[in-house]
């Protein structure tokens, strides 16, 4: 009778791996199928690991190959503090977003109990960052998409935020006659014929989230005519955008009367965020 074959040690696994995807996209994999985090695997990597990890870990990496994300074969992806749940229905949180929520937490004073609302919420992301910050205000975010909607509701139980809601609609539909403090949200603003949307990560992500008009900036457009109407005085609109958009979105926010615009930058030095305030 044959004996079975060893089983593989999880070193070699990755070693093999490694030559195919990035390392650190290998360690997150094998990480995944085994159910540890990532730093487990440095003090183990003398371990046997069980035929059928093995088999599920290269299974995950045929499909890394064929340039699924990593956050969708994992079906998470860290975001602010959190570990958030992502799908196939929503777009993949980056940290460049990041800011977003950096720059709308220096505009809402802690210990108030303020209004905001998130539009084209996706994953939750920007929602729930602000409502785990800012536990005594109310969030409100918004998509049009029902499974992305469902993703960010299941989000928001497993961290345990009970300070928002989330409604079904297109931008402020779902907010007719309701005002907030500030305004934010991450819109699709990639240009329809833009040739990354070909590539990468990009290629698996929902298209409504992404692309936006010949320019990117059509979802811009709406939201920052219809946001005067939802914002108290005083109140801040705060929208991520393309890297070469800034120039557009400030002249945007000017004409539609609001005042302090200004664009911040990410890390990179990239136009990232443009802000701007409504008139007391």
């Amino acid at each position: 009778m044959t004996a079975p074959a060893p089983a593989p040690r999880l070193d070699v696994l990755l070693r093999d791996a490694r030559t195919r995807i990035e390392a650190v996209d290998a360690d997150f994999l094998l990480a995944h199928a085994l159910g540890r985090p990532r730093s487990w695997l440095l003090a183990h990597r003398e371990d046997p690991v069980p035929a059928e990890v093995a088999a599920a870990f290269e299974a995950l990496v045929q499909r890394r190959e064929q340039g699924e994300p990593v956050a969708y074969l994992t079906g998470h992806r860290g975001f602010w503090r959190f570990d958030l749940a992502v799908t196939p229905a929503t777009l993949i949180p980056r940290p460049e977003t990041e800011l977003l929520v950096e720059l709308a937490l220096a505009r809402l004073p802690a210990g108030q109990s303020l209004r905001i609302a998130d539009l084209g919420t996706g994953s939750g992301a920007i929602a729930l960052a602000l409502a785990g910050e800012r536990p005594q205000a109310r969030v409100i975010a918004t998509d049009a998409s029902a499974p992305a909607l469902a993703v960010a509701e299941a989000n928001a139980r497993t961290l345990g935020l009970a300070n928002l809601a989330f409604r079904a609609g297109d931008w402020f539909a779902p907010l007719a006659g309701e005002r907030f403090d500030l305004i934010a949200s991450n819109p699709p603003y990639i240009a329809l014929d833009d040739p990354h949307l070909g590539e990468g990560d990009l290629r698996f992500e929902p298209a409504s989230a992404l692309s936006s008009g010949i320019d990117g900036l059509d979802a811009i457009r709406r939201i920052v005519a219809d946001a005067p109407a939802h914002l108290d005085a005083g109140g801040w609109l705060l929208l991520e955008h393309g890297w070469e958009q800034g120039a557009a979105v400030r002249e945007l926010l000017l004409r539609a009367g609001f005042v302090d615009v200004a664009t911040e930058r990410d890390l990179e030095g990239r136009d990232r965020v443009t802000l701007g305030r409504k008139p007391d």
